[in-house]
């Protein structure tokens, strides 16, 4: 996969998915500081990337104004760590591949996640993550 970090999330995840063997961009890097979500969205679309970020405009808004693109991944947790951001991108990166992700926001929680639009598997069902 290829991600394009939001201004927000941790840099120290960039290390970590090269190793995997994604491709990453950091939007701090390419754009402009403050720039509209508008703007993240378009160089994600350009780049055909998975926004990573922990805005949840991203889940609640910007996925579903722009269908096309190549997916979402909000963290959003009560203690924003670091190291419990990068816990639930493994996870994430565990549990998902390419073809579930494009088109899609999903929203990791402490222990839940929710994802839409959702999938048509019932046994892919948004709900708990404590796995």
């Amino acid at each position: 996969m290829t991600f394009l970090f939001d201004e927000n999330f941790p840099k120290a995840a960039r290390p970590i998915l090269e190793q995997l063997g994604h491709d990453v961009f950091d939007f701090r890097l390419l754009g402009d500081e403050g720039a509209p979500d508008s703007e993240v969205m378009s160089l994600a679309i350009e780049k055909r990337a998975v926004i990573l970020s922990t805005d949840r405009d991203f889940f609640h808004t910007l996925g579903r104004l722009n269908p096309g693109h190549y997916g979402i991944l909000v963290i959003a947790l009560k203690r924003p760590t670091r190291d419990a951001l990068i816990g639930r991108l493994q996870w994430f990166l565990d549990h998902f591949g390419d073809s579930d992700v494009s088109g899609r926001s999903f929203q990791l929680r402490d222990t839940a996640w929710m994802v839409y639009p959702p999938f048509d598997n019932p046994d892919r069902e948004a709900g708990r993550s404590e796995d």
